[in-house]
């Protein structure tokens, strides 16, 4: 069996680099299908196509993954701090050299517009970029001392192997976020990618190899997420573990990581408030409303899905919202639609329980509300007015687009609605009210507002949410901590 398949027949497919295309997990500085060569397909959502076979790992394999992992792991982190940073470098500039070729096989596994696909390239390319700086300056800080005699210094010190699990709706993103960070810290990696999206993980492996990580460093693991994961839930030698996903499955990590009290880095699920005050301009808040609904086909933990609007503002903000709306396009990510396919045949069943739920309760649909016909897994780019509180749509997260949107007339009622969710990812805010914004901004439990804009993450911030969107936060000088011990030195000369 290769251990490169290359399944691209037309000239829109092709690759530059052919070897980026893997179909084996990356585990020890080898490619391997593991002890069983058992495989699984993988297709194009956009049209089913077969793109091909990835290995699905035993317990076994998984386990010989933190072996690898465990075994590197005192040569890596002994390595001054500038010799990490010089590899991450690295990694970070084959990225941008394979620029193309790492977006055509995002969008070809995910769906995602190739627009989309050559961002999020650049996006993750940037954590490996700023990590590869912060890998420099974890130093020792020296205290001033409360005893005679004595010094005191506090360290940082990598925790061991991180494992990493990572989604399919940031297949690129999501793994160098979170790789970047352990690895500049000192520790070696464990990864698994959703097995929808592995392509994406594998050829990051690839440049990852090329960069020069030492075996056992970086370390990638395709398969079952049951099969691969539970044992590094309940693997001693694995001492944090960082995940982007569900809620649902995010609480049964933390249940699962209790017994070995592991370190936990969790990025959940997201109900995101979009309140337009009628000060606000309008224009503007409807372009913004525009890329916090779609981006990624509505398939985004930020995206906006509870839509309120002042009522002096409602009608022509509705009207506004659904005609540009309308005017999106759908298709296929490679001809770069603005609308690509959902994941799969739950996703599209969502939306549209979603949707019936919200014209039953007594909603207004404005545009869209079916299946496209582009496909079996595209949704219209769909808007509904005068959602009820009791709807569906205004608890749940739906992921996809379709956007629900809801009149409110004063500042107290709207930011009670807006915290009326056990999520606390991201809200967005638009008004032109100086002290509007202090209020709401102080009042609204977010881990991040947005104020009359849409994009606010990037590597020098910290993402994470508040109250079940998850723990700790990832980006930012503050993505390393997770990855590090303190360690407190006390230390008498005599």
């Amino acid at each position: 069996m290769s251990l490169v398949q290359t399944k691209f027949k037309t000239t829109q497919f092709e690759l530059s680099d052919p070897a980026l295309f893997r179909g084996f997990s990356y585990i020890g500085g080898r490619w391997t299908a593991g002890a069983a060569a058992q495989m699984f397909a993988v297709s194009n959502p956009a049209d089913g196509s077969h793109l091909g076979d990835v290995a699905s790992l035993s317990a076994k394999d998984s386990i010989g993954a933190v072996d690898a992992a465990q075994n590197a792991f005192a040569a890596w982190s002994s390595l001054l701090p500038q010799q990490r940073s010089v590899i991450l470098r690295r990694w970070f500039e084959l990225m941008l050299e394979h620029k193309e070729d790492l977006a055509r096989i995002m969008t070809l596994e995910q769906g995602k517009p190739i627009s989309e696909a050559r961002g999020e390239i650049d996006y993750g390319a940037s954590f490996v970029e700023f990590f590869a700086e912060e890998a420099k300056r974890p130093n020792i800080e020296s205290v001033t001392s409360h005893l005679p005699d004595a010094e005191v210094e506090i360290w940082r010190e990598p925790v061991g192997v991180a494992a990493l699990i990572t989604p399919w709706n940031f297949p690129s993103a999501m793994l160098t976020r979170k790789a970047a960070a352990a690895l500049a810290a000192g520790c070696t990696v464990v990864a698994h990618p959703s097995a929808e999206t592995p392509f994406s993980a594998l050829a990051l492996a690839e440049l990852a190899e090329r960069a020069g990580f030492p075996a056992g460093v970086f370390n990638v693991v395709t398969g079952s997420a049951p099969v691969v994961v539970e044992p590094w839930m309940t693997d001693k030698r694995v001492r944090a573990v960082s995940f982007t996903g569900s809620t649902e499955i995010g609480k049964l990590l933390y249940r699962q990581s209790a017994d070995t009290v592991k370190r936990l880095v969790l990025e959940l699920g997201g109900h995101a408030p979009f309140i337009v005050f009628a000060d606000a301009d309008l224009d503007k808040a409807v372009a913004e409303a525009i890329k916090a609904k779609f981006a990624t086909s509505g398939q985004d933990c930020l995206g906006a899905n509870r839509f309120f609007i002042e009522r002096p503002a409602y009608d022509a903000f509705c009207s506004r919202f659904a005609d540009a709306t309308a005017k999106l396009t759908v298709g296929i990510g490679m001809d770069n639609r603005d609308i690509g396919p959902l994941m799969n045949d739950k996703a599209v069943a969502k939306q549209r329980e979603h949707v019936a739920d919200a014209l039953a309760k007594g909603a207004r649909l404005l545009t869209g509300g079916d299946q496209h016909k582009a496909g079996p897994l595209f949704f219209q780019p769909t808007v509904l007015a005068d959602v009820p509180a009791g709807a569906l749509i205004m608890h749940e997260e739906t992921f996809g687009p379709v956007a629900a949107i809801a009149p409110f007339d004063t500042e107290e009622e709207v930011l009670q609605k807006a915290n009326d969710t056990e999520y606390g990812l991201v809200a967005y805010l638009h008004t032109q009210d100086p002290r509007r914004i202090y209020r709401a901004s102080r009042a609204l439990q977010f881990g991040m507002v947005a104020i009359n804009r849409t994009k606010v993450t990037g590597a020098p911030i910290p993402f994470g949410g508040m109250k079940q969107s998850g723990l700790e936060r990832e980006g930012s000088r503050l993505g390393m901590e997770a990855f590090t011990e303190v360690k407190y030195v006390c230390r008498d000369w005599a």
